[in-house]
């Protein structure tokens, strides 16, 4: 249902980012963006661009749909960035959330921690108690991205029932340990200059 769409706006941020584009991004963002989304749904050899995206990689998380909306519309709508400290965690729950699925999903043992997403109440309660943290903190684009999640999941507004697919996907959780293992590398050169 909306697969289609996020592929089409995860290929016009992608288009976005590239360094020419990036530079006259500042000068029309909405032009921009208009003529991004536009190639995106260009038909190539009878389905648009972002089917074959999407084709490739698979649905998109909303918490990646969130991110990408948020820097697609940021530029035109005059949007502030997303927090540090909320980018930092949403790293660090990616990761954490692709080193606890997705290994243990290609290994045979005794626990799987994907069939918890299938409703599992324990599951349903710590992610109430990690959005309310969230809120707590501050860290508003953590707590929205959670909620979503679990509204969309229970709206059913993927193909796939298991809530783990809402809040996460591969390209989330590899941004996620990326970005922690250059943050740690970074952290670590300064320390050694001191």
């Amino acid at each position: 249902m909306m697969g289609p769409a996020l592929s089409a706006a995860a290929l016009a941020a992608l288009l976005l980012s590239l360094p020419g584009v990036a530079l006259l991004r500042r000068a029309r963002p909405a032009l921009l963006l208009a003529v991004a989304l536009g190639v995106a749904l260009v038909p190539l050899g009878g389905l648009p661009a972002a089917a074959y995206a999407r084709g490739a990689v698979g649905d998109l998380s909303v918490t990646t749909m969130l991110l990408l909306l948020h820097s697609l519309l940021r530029p035109v709508l005059g949007w502030e960035s997303v927090g540090k400290a909320s980018r930092i965690t949403l790293q660090v729950l990616a990761a954490t959330g692709g080193l606890l699925l997705y290994p243990s999903a290609l290994a045979p043992g005794p626990t799987d921690p994907y069939r918890i997403g299938f409703g599992n109440p324990w599951f349903l309660a710590a992610l109430l108690l990690l959005a309310t943290g969230a809120l707590v903190l501050r860290l508003h684009f953590v707590a929205s991205s959670i909620a979503l999640a679990v509204l969309v999941w229970a709206l059913g507004g993927y193909e796939s029932r298991n809530l783990w697919d809402y809040l996460l996907d591969p390209l989330l959780a590899v941004w996620g340990t990326v970005a922690l293992l250059v943050w740690s590398q970074k952290a670590i050169v300064q320390a050694t200059r001191r």
